[in-house]
């Protein structure tokens, strides 16, 4: 594949390829490529990855710390029974985007593992179907050279 497909394909789906293996003229796995063209065609696939993308970042520890500070000392008297049941709400969703995440991983991992058995077994026998070609030539080259016919 060409650093252009890959570039536009990082574009749509960032964490499946980061751009920082992008940059450089680095092929990828098609595997790879596949997935994250499988992913930026759904939408709701890309939600998801942009929401485990930013639920994983600093960004999202310091908004949370910011908007906590912010509801405790300012906005409520006593912030604890509602603080509780949205920190206990969001922890729910972000573990579905986690598993959500988990599954897509698997998911790409058995693809490229199939992948891979494929490559591996071709070239077993690519190998076995060479070694089987020299074993008949060196046969033939052993009859004509060294063995004397017999007169």
């Amino acid at each position: 594949m060409t650093t252009e497909h890959s570039a536009a394909t990082v574009r749509r789906i960032p964490q499946l390829i980061p751009r920082r293996l992008v940059r450089g003229k680095a092929t990828h796995h098609p595997v790879v490529l596949e997935e994250a063209e499988r992913r930026s065609r759904d939408f709701q696939l890309r939600l998801a990855d942009g929401i485990t993308t930013f639920a994983g970042s600093m960004n999202f520890v310091w908004l949370h710390a910011a908007l906590f500070a912010v509801w405790m000392v300012f906005l409520e008297k006593s912030p604890w029974p509602m603080l509780t049941l949205v920190v206990s709400l969001e922890a729910i969703f972000l573990s579905t985007f986690v598993m959500i995440g988990q599954n897509r991983q698997s998911a790409f991992q058995q693809a490229k593992a199939d992948h891979d058995f494929e490559a591996q077994d071709l070239e077993l026998k690519t190998n076995t179907e060479l070694t089987r070609q020299i074993h008949l030539l060196t046969t033939e080259l052993h009859r004509r050279l060294i063995e004397k016919p017999s007169e």
